[in-house]
């Protein structure tokens, strides 16, 4: 447990003392698997944070910051009847532990004329709106519905619902929420809304969303009551089966068992537990004997502690892979300590000497990571995990991590495979999809 949410814990005990209210209904017992976010008796759990305010304050001042909000979060937030209520101001009621991966259950009915919302990993938001039109707000998207990923960028997949499924004022709405690193799936009474879209970072476009965050409950000028809030957090096992779905239109190029379809570094490889494996202390490129121009490339890894490895993008068929091919795309323990000085460019994901990563998007040591890459052109996106961590053009750079030449990153064609570096590092269920 962080510091930080011990700290915050420490804030929301005397708030929850203080709203205390024993509840005169039956509460819900959470789905089999689930965990009660509200125990419907008091806020134990909860604090007030209004992330909108403490973005503009300096890190090291964030922590007192939040604390001076826990005296309007208890005079705005009350506990009544089972129901977590809101008077529509105040800061946001937010969870004290951090999700990544997570199904998330919750219902609330609000009031004409307010409007609110839900913030996943600290960020906005799943959109609830007052959808009529005398509402004020059809000019931006209220008659579309609630629902939607609403501070995505215009014309994106889920910034809107794709159906309104809205109840009338005064009836229980429910959410049930799927989230595999920015992909984000609502089903919304039913129906669902928004499918496996990506959620953008509000606070920072260039970046994928937050590996992790709290989960906040927006106030917006009028009451919203909530209830029956659970959660889910998903093990990386299934997240993975969940983030590759099938596997139709792609063809499988490694069958777990030898390494028919593969040449080059055969010797220097060996299949274990149905994955590739590099060998201990050797190296190499093994690549496919097909070659490939356009494709998308899915798979799943597994590093050791310090693990080092590499896809072999359009790989000529010799030479290193990094500056003959088209590229290198890294795999790395970023978390190694040996690795705490590296370029921005040697991170895992990125194109080696070329491109930069966006970091903290691997699982820990130890799990598997399914990873999906792109290959149109001369451009490269590299989804990890479900967050998209690089994406960029070859074509364009032209600066290179110690000014050495990349002759090959103009290829349109070329070999897939692994660059080892002498570490175990394991693949599987690899196959591509030609476009």
């Amino acid at each position: 447990m962080t510091e930080r949410t011990l700290s915050l814990k420490r804030l929301a005990a005397p708030v929850a003392l203080g709203l205390s209210m024993v509840s005169t209904m039956a509460v819900a017992g959470p789905p089999e698997g689930f965990t009660s976010l509200f125990n419907g008796k008091n806020l134990e759990g909860w604090h007030g944070h209004n992330p909108h305010d403490s973005v503009k304050v300096p890190a090291e001042e964030r922590e007192a910051a939040i604390a001076s909000y826990q005296e309007a979060f208890k005079k705005h937030w009350t506990v009544e009847n089972g129901e977590l209520v809101n008077d529509g101001h105040g800061p946001y009621a937010t969870t004290d532990k951090e999700y990544g991966d997570i199904e998330f259950h919750i219902e609330y009915k609000t009031v004409p004329l307010a409007d609110s919302g839900l913030y996943l990993r600290g960020t906005p938001q799943v959109q609830i709106w007052d959808t009529r039109e005398e509402g004020g707000k059809w000019e931006i998207d209220a008659d579309k519905g609630s629902g939607g990923l609403w501070n995505n960028s215009p014309g994106t997949p889920g910034k809107n619902p794709s159906a309104l499924m809205d109840k009338p004022f005064g009836e229980w709405n429910s959410f049930k929420i799927t989230q595999l690193g920015a992909r984000t799936s609502i089903v919304f009474n039913d129906k669902l809304v928004v499918d496996n879209a990506i959620m953008e970072n509000y606070w920072d476009r260039k970046a994928p969303l937050p590996a992790k965050g709290p989960i906040h409950l927006q106030t917006h000028g009028g009451e919203i009551r909530w209830r029956d809030i659970y959660v889910r957090e998903i093990p990386a096992e299934e997240a993975n089966a969940k983030l590759r779905g099938d596997d139709a239109g792609f063809t499988s190029i490694f069958n777990g068992t030898d390494f028919s379809g593969w040449t080059g570094a055969v010797d220097n490889y060996e299949v274990k537990d149905g994955a590739i494996v590099c060998k201990p202390d050797h190296g190499g490129v093994l690549h496919t004997e097909e070659e490939y121009a356009d494709f998308v490339v899915r798979l799943e890894f597994k590093l050791p502690p310090g693990g080092n490895n590499g896809l072999a993008i359009r790989y000529p068929g010799t030479g290193n892979a990094a500056f003959d091919g088209m590229t290198e795309l890294q795999v790395l323990d970023d978390t190694a300590d040996k690795y705490k000085d590296l370029d921005a460019r040697q991170y895992h994901g990125s194109s080696y000497g070329k491109i930069p990563v966006h970091r903290g998007y691997l699982r820990p040591v130890g799990e598997w990571n399914y990873q999906e890459v792109t290959v149109k052109g001369s451009t490269i996106k590299v989804e990890l995990n479900g967050s998209v961590i690089l994406e960029g053009d070859v074509s364009t750079v032209t600066e290179f991590m110690g000014e050495q030449a990349h002759p090959g990153k103009d290829l349109t064609k070329g070999y897939f495979g692994f660059a080892g570096h002498n570490d175990p590092v394991m693949f599987r269920n690899i196959a591509i999809k030609k476009l």
